[in-house]
């Protein structure tokens, strides 16, 4: 359920009604926009009668929100929601380019693409130290060493690190050390691993599901900010179809139908969309146009020797020719490229 407040009312009559909603059970979320406040009531509603409610003269309308998912819904929270990683921000007219290779593989390539990929323009730098892969007898990451080496390619160039979770047992060790936490595809509907995320700091950037509808995309972030972390970022990486052309099918219908739904940052991962490096820059300039807050793309100094998914990594220079066009596209969108 939505109060939405009329213009003006001072804050002692909201923690009045506040107040008196919270006797009755339900857990009150409050939006401070820019003309009115609004008040998401989240629980078993049925007993609040709208009538009577609507009766005190500093509510300007209830209203029932119909679908399951409350606190990620743009009717509880209009506005867009900013999510901030150190100087970065994502969302709210901001758009972020998080760059950096498929795995982290040694110090030098790491601290190397992290220099290249932020000459460039990315404002946060992304490697996998963990790797969910579909073999066991696949690279699966250097584990917490290569954690270790993000920090230092983070001490080296000050950019931000977004990096997968895949464990419950090392939610604190990111939470001390990770600046955005990564929940992959295979990951997106492991609700013990989504609420223990929920109860961290740090924001969450959640991959859609390989074969996952808008609105089930929608309720596993629903699970992290239900246990009070409200600083999430969808992340669309292409979902599987019928079409065995590309690795899989980048659904850019999903960037404005979801952010019509949920005021949560939309962004794009063109690189897994694909799984091909010469696609990756016109999906990527498709998903700006579509209206994304952001990309995610897969960056490598030697693209034919990775020891993950080199065949859809962008060289530094490739990366550098389509940063070009996305800060110009960008600016013609009316976002704000943050560097």
């Amino acid at each position: 359920m939505v109060v939405v407040m009329r213009p003006g009312t001072e804050q002692r009559e909201i923690d009045k009604l506040v107040a008196q909603f919270q006797l009755q059970g339900l857990q009150v979320g409050i939006t401070h926009g820019v003309d009115c406040t609004i008040l998401g009531l989240v629980g078993d509603t049925t007993a609040v009668d709208i009538d009577k409610i609507s009766i005190n003269d500093h509510i300007e309308r209830v209203m029932r929100v119909s679908e399951p998912y409350k606190r990620a819904n743009r009717k509880f929270h209009p506005e867009d929601t900013v999510v901030k990683a150190g100087s970065a921000k994502i969302g709210g007219g901001s758009f972020a380019v998080i760059a950096g290779p498929c795995s982290v593989e040694s110090e030098e390539q790491i601290i190397d693409v992290a220099k290249d990929v932020q000459a460039s323009g990315a404002a946060l730098l992304r490697g996998g130290a963990f790797k969910p892969r579909t073999s066991p007898y696949s690279f699966q990451g250097m584990g917490t060493p290569g954690l270790d080496l993000l920090l230092e390619a983070k001490a080296a160039t000050g950019m931000p690190i977004v990096t997968e979770l895949m464990s419950e047992k090392y939610c604190q060790l990111f939470e001390d050390k990770v600046d955005i936490i990564q929940i992959g595809a295979r990951n997106m509907q492991n609700f013990d691993l989504l609420k223990e995320v929920g109860k961290l700091s740090k924001p969450v950037l959640l991959k859609r599901g390989l074969s996952n509808s808008y609105e089930e995309w929608i309720m596993s972030a629903e699970y992290i900010m239900s246990e009070g972390n409200e600083n999430v970022i969808l992340c669309e990486r292409g979902i599987r179809t019928f079409e065995p052309y590309t690795r899989n099918t980048l659904d850019v219908s999903a960037i404005p139908a979801v952010k019509r739904m949920s005021h949560l940052p939309v962004i794009v991962d063109p690189s897994h969309s694909a799984g091909m490096y010469w696609m990756v820059e016109p999906l990527a300039l498709a998903a700006v146009a579509a209206g994304a807050d952001g990309l995610l793309i897969e960056v490598h100094n030697d693209p034919p020797h990775a020891k993950c998914d080199g065949q859809q990594s962008l060289t530094p220079e490739h990366f550098e020719r389509l940063m070009g066009k996305v800060t110009a596209l960008v600016d013609l969108v009316g976002k704000t490229l943050v560097q």
